[in-house]
């Protein structure tokens, strides 16, 4: 019996170390903060924005562009919408992203198909119009590397998904992918695949990923992007995803009257992680 006993006293101890062992906290922590008060502070920008329009065969492609008010070249970064279209609420979130030093491109795809907001079923035919964007983006003389970084959100996240997959241009025009709260999922799957799959393209997927969504994301959602980030971690990809507590979908535009101290805090904190995600691995392809 007092075997059993010692054996059983063993695993609780050991239980408990395992309990106290620290998780990786190496992507987050900052010695310069803990211990001596410092903060990273972040680039501000005064912005400039125009608006500018590309060929995708006979299709006319507004495009908002938004950068630094000044003579100097940024880094790029595609901006590509989601099912709200490129309303103000969703410029103001590129106008956040230009203001840390990036040239920031941004079709218009709905408006140039004469399409309303919130489309139910997703037109494959759009995807080819992004994908002329890139090219159109990658020519200006305004920007400082090579290749762009995709930023997106919700139906966005899908179309610069396929836009690093099908289109390949993660072999040689892409250099990372940002998403908030993300549909991983072709929209016209089915109901089940919806809640329980995730896109094939995300077995194909190679660009180094960053994904926020708030832990009060809608179920069958945040199942899919965690189940995606998962796969993409399982193939040795570098992918992360950030959950904010206390926020759920829409944080980063959710306007005046309904948004919260919790939502600005994290959207404050999301545009600063990418910003930083971005020109990173940005700085591999400056020019």
């Amino acid at each position: 019996m007092k075997y059993v006993v010692f054996a059983c006293l063993i695993l609780i101890s050991s239980l408990s170390l395992a309990h106290q062992q620290k998780e990786d906290n190496s992507w987050w922590w900052s010695n310069a903060w803990w211990n001596e008060g410092k903060i990273e502070t972040p680039q501000n920008h005064d912005l400039k924005v125009s608006w500018e329009s590309y060929q995708s065969g006979e299709v006319d492609v507004p495009v908002m562009v938004v950068r630094p008010n000044d003579n100097k070249k940024y880094p790029a970064v595609f901006f590509q919408h989601g099912r709200r279209g490129l309303g103000e609420l969703v410029r103001r979130h590129a106008k956040r992203v230009a203001a840390r030093g990036f040239v920031v491109f941004a079709p218009d795809i709905y408006k140039a198909h004469f399409l309303g907001t919130h489309p139910i079923e997703h037109d494959y035919a759009l995807e080819k119009d992004i994908n002329a964007g890139v090219d159109v983006l990658l020519k200006r003389k305004d920007i400082s590397t090579s290749r762009a970084c995709f930023y997106s959100h919700t139906r966005g996240g899908y179309y610069t998904l396929k836009l690093s997959t099908t289109f390949k241009r993660q072999e040689k025009d892409a250099a990372c992918y940002v998403s908030y709260y993300p549909h991983l999922q072709d929209p016209n799957a089915p109901e089940a695949e919806q809640v329980y799959g995730y896109a094939r393209e995300i077995d194909q997927m190679t660009l180094p990923t960053l994904v926020f969504i708030g832990d009060q994301e809608q179920y069958q959602r945040r199942r899919v992007i965690e189940t995606s980030i998962k796969v993409m971690q399982d193939n040795d990809r570098d992918a992360r995803l950030i959950i904010y507590p206390g926020v759920g979908r829409g944080f980063d535009f959710r306007p005046e009257n309904v948004r919260t101290f919790a939502d600005d805090l994290a959207s404050k904190d999301a545009v600063m992680r990418a910003a930083n995600f971005m020109r990173k691995h940005l700085a591999k392809y400056k020019k």
